[in-house]
């Protein structure tokens, strides 16, 4: 099994109201360039934005105009579910490229996402711009029962949406779009459907009787896929249920699993980052702790593969 060593909690320098908690906590997607490590949590209008040199509070950039109710219920009906987060190779006139938010597409206000671009240190550059991701999201709704993307991962000349299954519907799949035409897409450029070139889907596994499922995904070198996933004990993607196990594998560029590790605990990540050093993976992950008033936190973890 793997075992997790927690680094930090996601702290926060300011809150986004005086309800607010001092903390993300909800994380629900992670990218680290240079020295900065982005965050985005699922019950907020903002990206995290913190330093990968020490563990000082992080600052939120707001994506989003608007306010979101702080009673739990009315906020997650409301929220724009933000749950994979990416970074584009340089495009147009994002010329050192740029993070891609996108929302879990599991409803209609869920389809959003913002597109941030960055200066040559991978730091924020300009104001965020806010995108409907429908041209993409809703024809899901074709393959899938319940549509609930966690990840999104570019790869080669495509860019990859994990989808993620749960206990009622365990289809966990990984959606293939070809990425000039997503950036047409992000870009205002396009505005009709566009549709995936390959939908694959993975059996991960079960944790006492509830299916693993993505959480998030990152890339490696070559193609390969670095991916966590969760046995969260709900029957839809909209209600929260016990984690009773969780584990981090990898999809091979072919589509084919080459290996799921189990976590020696049910740490709920939704998060995870990793770098390649030879035969050595070392990986950064966040999680949601499904309570305002817990903070997400940084785990790190070094596997032999």
């Amino acid at each position: 099994m793997i075992a997790l060593k927690k680094l930090r909690e996601l702290t926060l320098t300011a809150a986004t109201s005086a309800e607010r908690p001092l903390h993300l906590s909800a994380a629900s997607g992670l990218v680290c360039l240079d020295s900065t490590m982005y965050v985005i949590a699922d019950d907020e209008l903002h990206l995290g934005v913190f330093s990968t040199t020490d563990d000082g509070p992080g600052r939120l950039v707001r994506l989003f105009d608007g306010v979101l109710p702080e009673e739990k219920a009315a906020r997650k009906r409301q929220k724009p579910d933000l749950e994979a987060l990416t970074f584009l190779p340089a495009f147009e006139d994002f010329h050192h490229g740029a993070l891609l938010v996108v929302g879990s597409g599991s409803g209609p206000n869920r389809r959003r996402g913002a597109l941030l671009g960055l200066d040559p240190l991978g730091r924020i550059s300009g104001e965020p711009r806010s995108l409907d991701l429908s041209a993409m999201l809703v024809p899901l709704a074709a393959a899938f029962a319940e549509v609930n993307v966690e990840g999104a991962v570019v790869a080669g000349d495509e860019l990859c949406l994990f989808q993620r299954g749960n206990k009622q519907h365990a289809d966990n799949a990984i959606i293939r779009y070809r990425l000039a035409e997503v950036v047409e897409v992000v870009t205002g450029r396009r505005t009709d459907v566009l549709r995936s070139v390959k939908i694959g889907r993975l059996d991960l596994g079960h944790v006492e009787g509830v299916p693993l499922c993505f959480t998030d995904a990152t890339a490696l070198p070559g193609g390969d896929m670095v991916f966590s996933a969760v046995a969260e004990d709900t029957d839809d993607a909209f209600n929260d249920g016990a984690c009773v196990g969780a584990a981090i594998g990898i999809v091979g560029n072919d589509g084919r699993l080459r290996f799921v590790r189990r976590l020696d605990r049910p740490y709920k990540i939704e998060g995870i980052h990793a770098e390649l050093d030879g035969n050595r993976l070392d990986l950064l992950a966040v999680t949601d702790a499904d309570d305002p008033d817990i903070a997400a936190a940084l785990y790190a973890a070094t596997i032999a593969i």
